[in-house]
């Protein structure tokens, strides 16, 4: 990560104990009248961090003070260092279709107005602002990447969404295509009620390619069976999405639209992104210093343990630090702290409250970084690589004889994001588990013989291959769950929403299995909201992310 780009941590040493901060004394600048008023947001993830920016930037005269758990900026979105390589946890595609989101981003960070290191060396073509900054000599500036993400089954690529072309079935052979094809025409003679997410899946690609590509993957990175699975985590994440779209799409490539015009495109089915020069964590990095600069406060090595309450308003957040406690009197809360964190925290929650957060699942991760200097995958597109690597960004492993889930390939994102991008190749291998068993309690060197026999084991590294550094990290909490308690979230929301002085926002905050800008935007409609002093409706922040279908404009 780049390291002229930091939060500035707290200025006064806090002493050992509770330490009181007393909301500060500011005057009015019209609007909502919020003078003289602490905003306290928990996370400094990209919720917590938009709503501090757009808070600062709306000129409100209040002190907005930012607290986060671990000691740097970006929550699940952060980018990490190691040795000169860095690693992107998860891997975030900057794309949306809300204008707003993209407008905070060319703020924080302009699109390249020149071709970046690989795009030089390939001769490759690339989207570029005119007057934009040149990522060979600019550090705050944001790659046009192409997407590229596909699936890995049997040893063989296939599409990633899946796509019903020639590469398809010479892939999974002919009888298996004529089986495809009868089990989607009865999904569609006769669709099963959906009533969880396997019912969901099959009706929107047949019996056939569920088995295939859905139900073995699903239950490796859940943990559940998709039948346990409420099917509105398929409605938030697999918007729009079947054969049929497949298939549309398909045919739409035949008959693009002419000149001036633009065709709708799926989430899913985006062929271009944007990208920070050193990964998402450095446009966080970079919202968190504007923010500071605005007059805000980034508090890191801030654990949120208590959220008191009186009176039916949030009066008080309590904080673990390396000095000791920290209590922030505050007149507002926005978190976007894990629920069951959060209600865990509080006082004077009802039984029946305070038991649906407690239940509520979560599916936690790790991802393990590999330097090597070859993969057995050759490229085989038409794609130019830099030393010739496979063009992925993202590889899904549906194979259900390994725990892996999917393989990352750095340079593919951002050739900066490697020291030496020309000789070494930098892959991350994401493993999802539960907090506390088996896999998440390994040493980093277990994990590191893990990961290398399991590509052993594809194919994908040669016995004895040299792996020349590793690196591990642990994300809690990374992925909220739709089973369990989930499916009482109302009776949970309906106390949330009754405390008028509190705001959730983002996916940990919503429990909702959000995209960053979706993340950003619930942090938009509660400053929004907070501003406006509409502090009993909190409808529109909860309806982000609910929408059926989901369209990129592209």
């Amino acid at each position: 990560m780049n390291s002229d780009i930091r939060c500035a941590k707290t200025s006064s040493p806090l002493q050992s104990g509770v330490r009181k901060h007393e909301p500060e004394s500011v005057s009015p600048s019209g609007g909502a009248d919020l003078s003289g008023k602490t905003v306290i947001i928990i996370g400094a993830g990209p919720a917590g961090l938009t709503a501090g920016y757009k808070l600062r930037q709306a000129n409100r005269n209040a002190r907005v003070v930012i607290l986060e758990e671990s000691g740097m900026a970006g929550g699940i979105s952060r980018t990490v260092e190691h040795n000169g390589n860095r690693m992107d946890i998860g891997g975030h595609r900057f794309f949306s279709k809300d204008p707003e989101v993209n407008a905070m981003w060319e703020e924080l960070m302009p699109l390249q107005g020149k071709p970046a290191f690989d795009d030089r060396k390939l001769g490759r073509a690339v989207s570029a602002a005119p007057g934009g900054p040149d990522p060979e000599e600019t550090e705050r500036v944001m790659l046009s990447r192409p997407r590229v993400s596909r699936i890995y089954y049997k040893r063989h690529f296939f599409d990633y969404p899946a796509k019903m072309n020639w590469n398809t079935f010479r892939n999974i052979g002919l009888p298996t295509t004529f089986e495809v094809g009868l089990s989607y025409l009865r999904a569609i003679l006769k669709p099963l009620p959906e009533n969880s997410l396997e019912t969901f899946y099959i009706n929107r690609f047949g019996r056939k390619l569920y088995t295939m590509f859905f139900e073995g993957y699903t239950e490796k990175v859940w943990g559940r069976h998709p039948r346990e699975i409420s099917a509105s985590w398929g409605a938030q994440r697999v918007k729009g999405l079947s054969v049929a779209v497949a298939l549309k799409n398909v045919f739409s490539r035949r008959n693009a639209p002419g000149p001036g015009k633009r065709r709708k495109v799926e989430t899913s089915l985006i062929g271009e992104f944007r990208y920070p020069k050193y990964g998402p964590g450095q446009l966080w990095e970079t919202a968190a210093a504007e923010f500071e600069k605005m007059g805000g406060t980034v508090l890191l090595n801030h654990r949120v343990t208590q959220i008191l309450t009186r009176d039916g308003l949030v009066r008080e957040v309590v904080c673990e630090t390396p000095a000791g406690k920290a209590s922030f009197e505050a007149d507002y809360v926005i978190s976007s702290m894990p629920l069951k964190d959060l209600v865990g925290g509080m006082n004077d929650v009802p039984p029946e409250v305070r038991s649906v957060a407690a239940g509520l699942p979560y599916r936690d991760f790790v991802t393990i970084g590999l330097l090597v200097d070859r993969i057995n995958l050759r490229n085989e597109t038409k794609l130019k690589t830099l030393n010739g690597i496979i063009p992925d960004c993202w590889i899904y492993v549906q194979d259900t004889g390994v725990k892996l889930g999917r393989i990352q390939i750095f340079n593919n994102w951002s050739p900066y994001m490697l020291r030496d991008p020309e000789h070494s190749l930098w892959i991350g291998l994401e493993y999802f588990c539960l907090e506390g068993d088996g896999f998440w309690s390994m040493t980093e060197a277990e994990w590191k013989a893990f990961a290398v026999s399991e590509l052993v084991r594809m194919d994908i590294l040669n016995p004895g291959e040299t792996v020349r550094d590793c690196h591990v990290e642990k994300v809690r909490k990374a992925y909220p769950a739709y089973f369990d308690t989930y499916e009482q979230f109302d009776v949970l929301r309906g106390y949330l929403d009754s405390i008028a002085n509190l705001y959730c926002i983002g996916r940990n905050g919503q429990h909702r299995y959000n995209n960053m800008d979706h993340s950003m935007v619930t942090a938009f409609e509660a400053v929004k909201n907070l501003l406006a002093g509409r502090s009993g409706d909190k409808t529109a922040i909860w309806n982000v992310n609910t929408e059926k279908e989901y369209h990129e404009e592209s």
